[in-house]
């Protein structure tokens, strides 16, 4: 059984400022840790609440470093499925910023996708970008959090 209450984890290296910014006030509002990791400086509000750990610059290196501290009652945050799987694998909850929540199924699904559309771009198709963060996508991650919060603050390992 986990002995803590769980916290978010946050890839924040492409993570939108409007989710950092839900983030943060659910932080303070729930008093719920919150450790954004990117390999680039950036600054968090003063909380103690809020962490932010860089991480050397390198493939991958963030996502090492949040599976290393990754506990099964917590959650990250994050827009890179290899890492949302492996999240998954390990019984944490992963979610995007569009607030996707990740499973086993979906993952390997998107891992094919995002392979194929790799492959396209290598071949010289211009495949675009995602789309723009819609004001849909930050209600819907600002609900999945909460819904996590909420069972987060059920727990028994909360100390509440």
């Amino acid at each position: 059984m986990d002995q803590r209450a769980g916290q978010v984890w946050v890839d924040a290296d492409a993570c939108p400022v409007p989710i950092k910014e839900i983030l943060y006030r659910a932080a303070t509002r729930s008093k719920c840790a919150v450790t954004l990791l990117a390999n680039h400086a950036m600054a968090v509000p003063p909380s103690p609440y809020l962490s932010f750990v860089q991480v050397p610059a390198g493939f991958d290196v963030a996502d090492s470093e949040i599976l290393k501290r990754l506990d099964s009652c917590d959650l990250v945050v994050t827009q890179d499925i290899p890492l949302a799987a492996e999240v998954v694998e390990r019984g944490a909850l992963a979610i995007s910023p569009r607030g996707e929540r990740y499973t086993a199924e979906n993952a390997k699904a998107r891992l094919a996708v995002r392979d194929f559309m790799s492959e396209l771009r290598d071949s010289g198709i211009n495949t675009g970008g995602p789309r723009p963060l819609a004001n849909a996508d930050k209600q819907r991650f600002a609900n999945a959090l909460d819904s996590w919060l909420a069972k987060r603050s059920r727990s028994p390992h909360t100390g509440a």
